[in-house]
């Protein structure tokens, strides 16, 4: 998958929010809480639509963008992207960092068990 900056998965969160928007439905969605013009917007829609990670179309209302990419998609490449660069791919030495360096909450440590119980029952 083509890589999506931070700035990027900002507009792309906007879109998976809600589609399809126009380019000033999208600043009105991202420019004020990050600081941007909406040049900045617009050079960052240009970017999407450069990697194919959105598509833009005229409407009858007006010029509208939606994702091309699916938000599972981002997250599994993003993930697996900090595993394999940090932690060698595995997901054991991730998980202990966390534990290590963010107190671990009850409620955390519960959704923990019963995912490592259901990937237990799965491969049964």
């Amino acid at each position: 998958m083509t890589q999506i900056s931070d700035a990027e998965s900002r507009i792309m969160e906007a879109l998976w929010r809600k589609s399809p928007l126009t380019a000033d439905q999208i600043f009105s969605a991202v420019g004020p809480d990050n600081g941007w013009a909406p040049a900045t917007v617009k050079t960052l829609v240009t970017r999407l639509l450069k990697k194919n990670a959105i598509a833009g179309a005229r409407e009858s209302e007006g010029y509208f963008y939606r994702p091309l990419v699916a938000r599972a998609q981002y997250v599994q490449s993003e993930s697996q992207g900090l595993l394999d660069r940090l932690f060698k791919g595995e997901v054991a030495p991730l998980v202990a960092h966390f534990a290590e360096h963010r107190k671990l909450s009850a409620r955390d440590l519960k959704q923990l068990k019963a995912l490592i119980a259901k990937i237990e029952e799965d491969k049964k």
